[in-house]
């Protein structure tokens, strides 16, 4: 059987295969089943974000976890990692957010948290493909009720976040201007950031099912920036669909990478000797310049592969409490148990409060390397090691970039594409290295 689960859950067209309701009522039963034998308790929580898919997929999830004589608590309307504090804060067995993230409307997908509140590991997830290939429905004696607590899920996270900050108006004088991509945030971030203190502009925050992610929140912050400058606000912030990244914006228009966000985080904290075993997770796609800055800052720098879930789990593994990737997924382990648009950008204002820094002073902590990104068709993926030109090719630029740039290439995990990333001190550099490379892989193995 086709694994069922990608990088960030399950994940596909609303109404086609695997996001149809019958797979639904599959993978609700089965993530009650193979949870539910872990565990005593008797609750899964599930959390949507506003595509108008996602009753559909909700109400075939409910009906599968309640066949298995598991009952339900449906959030309602919750960015993601409320769902995950939801799960920590109770004795679910599990939680599901029906989500498909930065994606358009017509995608949904299925996001599973553990009893914790962290991604399920790869384990289960093979546990409940397993589960759905070869035993079907598990139909218990016992059937489970299903519960709606919209409203209190949605205080319940609030008060979380809030409570990140000393007090309530700790965040006064401070002008926002926030986009909630017509998703998750849109019901919660007003009346937080309002809460906080600041005197907030938001965008974007009138879901119709149809319009989340549509030319706006994180996929498309140029409207943020242009209110931004309009309102002369200290800082801007786009969250994505599911409201578990940000893109933040500085007070002169400019948009901070993922990077530069941790770069920030890692030295405020390293200064006040908080940053546990002085370490930052990250992965290999983060920038250069990240490496260079930490570097300078005397912090460790552990690159994973991509995914937040492989950041968290090497976070808990070394027991550090700061990482993320630089499309704007930031976890702050002493403080939630993934990654949290909303927690990050309150997180950076506290530093803006504390500091007395302004965003874009902050930001100087790292320079950006000019990045090119490129991708070749393949009609094979041989193991790249395997191809003497390529590897020839590649260990010539790094000697050439040496410490001030480098060389990632790999295949995608979804497409027959070998994509080919290169870090330079200059775009040009950056351009012509990523080219030579393209046509010796082309030539190698191309389509």
């Amino acid at each position: 059987m086709k694994p069922l689960f990608g990088t960030d859950g399950i994940r596909g067209v609303a109404n086609r295969y695997p996001m149809t309701p019958d797979m639904a009522v599959k993978i609700g039963n089965a993530v009650a089943a193979v949870c539910g034998n872990k565990h005593q308790s008797n609750l899964i929580i599930i959390g949507q974000d506003t595509r108008q898919s996602g009753d559909m997929l909700v109400a075939a999830l409910t009906a599968g976890i309640c066949s298995a004589g598991v009952d339900t608590y449906l959030a309602g309307i919750l960015p993601t990692p409320g769902v995950a504090y939801m799960v920590s804060d109770t004795d679910a067995i599990a939680g599901i957010a029906v989500t498909a993230s930065h994606n358009p409307s017509k995608d949904n997908g299925i996001k599973v948290f553990d009893q914790n509140g962290y991604k399920i590991s790869r384990q289960i997830e093979i546990e409940v493909e397993k589960f759905i290939h070869d035993e079907g429905l598990h139909n218990s004696l016992t059937i489970g009720t299903s519960n709606n607590l919209n409203k209190e899920s949605a205080e319940i996270y609030q008060t979380f976040l809030a409570n990140s900050l000393p007090t309530d108006g700790f965040l006064k004088d401070m002008r926002i201007v926030i986009d909630c991509a017509n998703g998750a945030t849109s019901y919660i971030a007003p009346s937080l950031f309002t809460q906080t203190g600041v005197s907030v502009k938001t965008l974007h925050a009138n879901p119709n099912g149809k319009n989340i992610n549509l030319k706006c929140g994180s996929e498309h912050p140029d409207i943020l920036q242009r209110e931004l400058l309009k309102e002369q606000a200290v800082a801007g912030f786009a969250f994505d669909g599911d409201g578990d990244r940000v893109v933040a914006v500085d007070e002169t228009g400019n948009i901070l990478t993922g990077d530069q966000l941790l770069a920030i985080f890692a030295n405020f904290f390293k200064t006040r000797a908080q940053l546990k075993n002085n370490l930052v997770v990250s992965t290999v796609m983060s920038n250069v310049g990240l490496n260079q800055a930490l570097k300078s800052m005397k912090i460790a720098h552990l690159m994973v592969d991509v995914g937040d879930r492989n950041v968290m789990e090497s976070m808990k593994l070394k027991d550090a409490i700061i990482g993320g990737e630089d499309s704007g997924h930031m976890i702050f382990l002493n403080q939630h148990t993934t990654g949290d648009g909303l927690l990050s950008a309150l997180n950076l204002l506290r530093i803006m409060q504390e500091t007395g820094e302004s965003l874009s002073k902050l930001a100087t902590v790292m320079t950006v390397y000019p990045q090119i990104l490129m991708n070749v068709a393949v009609g094979q993926k041989p193991d790249l090691s395997s191809l003497p030109d390529v590897q020839a090719a590649i260990r010539e630029i790094e000697t050439l970039l040496a410490d001030k740039g480098r060389v990632l290439v790999r295949y995608s995990g979804t497409q027959p594409l070998c994509r080919v990333m290169v870090e330079a001190p200059t775009a040009a550099d950056a351009e012509q290295y990523c080219k030579q490379l393209t046509v010796i892989i082309d030539k190698n193995i191309g389509k």
